[in-house]
């Protein structure tokens, strides 16, 4: 199941920031995207909502400080997986 997310997230993060080289891991945070600022992490939240049936609360979406804290509430949550 979790690697069905991160292939799904490495999707939709190529798609975002419209490169194909980025292989999201457990550690990956903003610091580690240079386009990675607040309007594309809005994007990428819509976009992760979408593609997992789920809707992210406001604490989860501004407490999230990687893509394994990100992993870990799909797990807990998602429903399309």
């Amino acid at each position: 199941m979790e690697e069905k997310i991160y292939e799904t997230l490495n999707e939709i993060f190529r798609d975002i920031f419209d490169d194909e080289e980025i292989v999201v891991t457990p550690e990956t945070n903003s610091d580690s995207i240079e386009d990675w600022d607040s309007l594309e992490h809005i994007n990428l939240v819509v976009a992760i909502e979408k593609a997992f049936d789920l809707k992210f609360s406001m604490d989860e979406v501004t407490g999230m400080k990687d893509v394994g804290e990100m992993v870990e509430i799909i797990k807990e949550r998602g429903k399309n997986l």
